[in-house]
């Protein structure tokens, strides 16, 4: 893909200096996601894998909200109606967005205002950092529809994030949390007023995009490989990873601009 002329169908696409936005664009119906959608949102992560020019992604709010989860007409009455074989196959994509988004090595920044419900919570549960607003109210409310609290990885990312504990509570009872407790309880970075939102998301891709890319790609690759290995294994991976590292000009950058007391210019190679 070419991310100056990338023209998505199903949400909003800005790119600048490295740094890509991405907001759904049904602000009207607090953005909520469609099958079709799902299924572009899965297919962009996946070819962001391949794209050296975008450096860091910010997925943002518009209209005063994030996302309301999947569209109760146009993604829930339909699913009533489907048989078993129809419905694995829409959770298995839905599950390869997830998986899309945290095999990307861009990190992904979350910049929630108002709802973020359901596959929106998820979205931002799947982003590397997470910004909220004030007005910020997230749940997991799988459970509020009759489903069970397991979706797109859920039982998996959300405990590491926030506990165990915690985790239970959200997915069993389907209840919102304020900003101020996701940023108590580690879901949340910050946060900030709604109209400082944006600008605080971009302060931080900016950061990031001017970062050695590549070493910071290997970061979120090892966060995900490390989860189920041993600590022997985990160490061990990380001295092939950082090794690795140590070849690129990047270290080599740095290290020239220590000596010569000057603030290291990456470029990601």
């Amino acid at each position: 893909m070419n991310p100056e002329t990338y023209t998505p169908e199903h949400f909003c696409w800005a790119f600048e200096n490295g740094i890509a936005r991405i907001t759904l664009n049904r602000p009207a119906r607090k953005n909520p996601l469609t099958f079709s959608s799902y299924a572009e949102l899965r297919d962009l992560f996946r070819a962001l894998v391949y794209d050296k020019a975008v450096k860091a992604i910010v997925f943002g709010s518009s209209g005063g909200n994030f996302c309301s989860g999947g569209d109760v007409h146009e993604i829930i009455a339909p699913l009533t109606k489907m048989d078993m074989s129809q419905l694995l196959d829409f959770t298995r994509m839905t599950g390869d967005l997830v998986k899309a988004m945290r095999g990307c090595p861009q990190p992904v920044i979350a910049a929630v205002d108002g709802v973020s419900v359901g596959a929106g919570a998820i979205i931002s549960m799947a982003s590397d950092l997470r910004l909220a607003s004030k007005q910020a109210k997230t749940a997991f409310l799988f459970n509020r529809v009759g489903l069970a609290g397991c979706d797109m990885g859920a039982c998996a990312m959300l405990p590491r994030i926030i506990g165990q504990g915690r985790a239970s509570e959200l997915l069993l009872t389907g209840r919102s949390f304020s900003a101020q407790e996701g940023e108590r309880w580690g879901f949340f970075n910050a946060i900030h007023d709604s109209d400082a939102l944006d600008e605080a998301a971009m302060t931080l891709a900016r950061r990031l995009a001017a970062g050695p890319n590549f070493a910071n790609g290997i970061t979120k690759n090892q966060l995900n490989m490390e989860w189920d290995m041993s600590l022997d294994t985990a160490i061990e991976a990380e001295a092939q990873a950082q090794a690795i590292c140590m070849q690129t000009q990047d270290f080599e950058r740095a290290y020239k601009a220590f000596v010569a007391k000057e603030k290291p210019v990456f470029e990601g190679d």
